[in-house]
């Protein structure tokens, strides 16, 4: 009985584990310590959101009135322009290069300071060195300007799931599942979405919504579901 509770509770961590690494896929390979990034972010306004909202001198302000000219000669408005880059800061961030991925996000809210997802990804590169008080800081800004932001939500949720699973308080993980509940109603194609609220259902032991949304991820495609993940929604049914 006890090698049963101990194979269990080894199989929970795992999932915990899947879960979190799916959010900044780079958070294994990130290239730069915090601390180190901290240091360098108080001479480097554009490792800071919104560039530390520092008044910049009037040379910065010519190069990026030159910046936004050519990215308008490419993408027609500000906001194409800005989800672009947005774009490009997640993919320099899956592959661990926070630097740059930040450079871009902040890019991305000088085009639009109205773009929530420059905010979505301020909290991913907070989220990647584990500061979840300032990931959700930044996130709460997107949400400001975007309530019903699917991706914003289901991050946010992300790191209610990591709260509980760091003091085991089941109010977090009820948040969690309200705002994944809430992400899912906005958009119910959500992959993502659908794979974390699959597990926080998991974690409540709830075999027939966990097996719901998993069941709906698979049928559109299943991207971000981990191996081994399947046989533990069976052997949670099967208790």
């Amino acid at each position: 009985m006890k090698q049963k509770r101990v194979r269990k509770s080894n199989a929970m961590r795992c999932i915990f584990t899947l879960v979190f690494s799916l959010i900044v896929a780079s958070s294994f390979a990130q290239q730069i310590s915090y601390a180190d990034w901290k240091e360098e972010a108080k001479t480097q306004i554009n490792l800071r959101p919104e560039y530390g909202n520092v008044v910049k001198s009037q040379g910065e302000v010519d190069e990026d009135n030159k910046f936004i000219k050519t990215v308008l000669g490419q993408d027609t408005t500000r906001r194409k322009g800005s989800e672009h880059l947005v774009d490009l800061g997640f993919n320099y961030l899956y592959r661990g290069d926070l630097k740059t991925a930040m450079r871009r996000f902040n890019q991305a809210w000088l085009l639009d300071p109205k773009n929530e997802n420059a905010y979505w990804g301020f909290g991913a590169i907070y989220f990647s060195f584990n500061d979840f008080d300032e990931a959700l800081k930044q996130l709460e800004k997107g949400l400001l300007i975007n309530p019903n932001s699917s991706n914003i939500l289901t991050d946010k949720a992300t790191i209610y799931t990591s709260f509980y699973r760091n003091d085991h308080n089941p109010d977090w993980l009820n948040k969690a599942v309200e705002l994944f509940s809430k992400s899912y109603k906005i958009d119910p194609s959500n992959q993502n979405t659908l794979f974390k609220l699959s597990a926080a259902y998991y974690y409540k032991s709830d075999c027939i919504n966990a097996k719901k949304f998993y069941d709906e991820c698979m049928k559109l495609g299943g991207r971000p579901i981990p191996d081994g993940y399947a046989e533990a929604i069976k052997k949670l049914c099967d208790r």
